[in-house]
């Protein structure tokens, strides 16, 4: 079995912890935990021919007083921006924190991740913004924490991704 580390990466409050309990165990809670730091967790994922063992690293929210450390995706195999459709601002934090990571990490395999896709008819990020990010050859996908919708897809795209780079 391979260990790959992926790192989430998005503005506060954008899901990323419940992204990652909805993936690991099957669980969603309405109530707002703000991670401090980082929080690591596990899950195998089975592909084709391959087992792999995703690291993932849940990092706290960028925001206007706080920067993410990008420190925290060296080792890093993957990543998963996560924006949170209902928050049209939170694309840009998103696209900013890809610059940084590109520059920490160069070329790895990365996906955007629109979260709260069952909240699609408050969103305020338009779908032309995520044909643009497709344009530029970006895996886009939305999701929702809350119903499990296409988040075993997220992580089961990048692990694709990292073993066949």
């Amino acid at each position: 079995m391979i260990q790959k580390k992926v790192c989430l990466l998005g503005a506060y409050g954008v899901g990323k912890t419940s992204l990652v309990s909805r993936f690991v165990h099957s669980l969603f809670s309405e109530k707002y935990m703000t991670t401090i730091g980082v929080k690591i967790d596990k899950k195998s994922v089975e592909l084709e021919n391959e087992r792999v063992e995703l690291v993932i690293w849940d990092i706290y929210g960028q925001d206007d007083f706080q920067k993410v450390r990008m420190s925290y995706l060296r080792g890093a195999s993957s990543y998963l921006l996560v924006v949170d459709g209902t928050r049209g601002p939170t694309l840009d934090t998103a696209l900013s924190l890809q610059e940084s990571a590109e520059q920490m990490l160069g070329q790895v395999p990365f996906l955007v991740a629109v979260n709260k896709a069952d909240l699609s008819g408050q969103w305020e990020v338009a779908d032309r913004d995520l044909v643009q990010l497709s344009n530029r050859g970006w895996r886009v996908i939305k999701t929702s924490a809350k119903t499990g919708g296409a988040v075993e897809a997220a992580f089961t795209t990048l692990a694709h991704a990292m073993v066949n780079e």
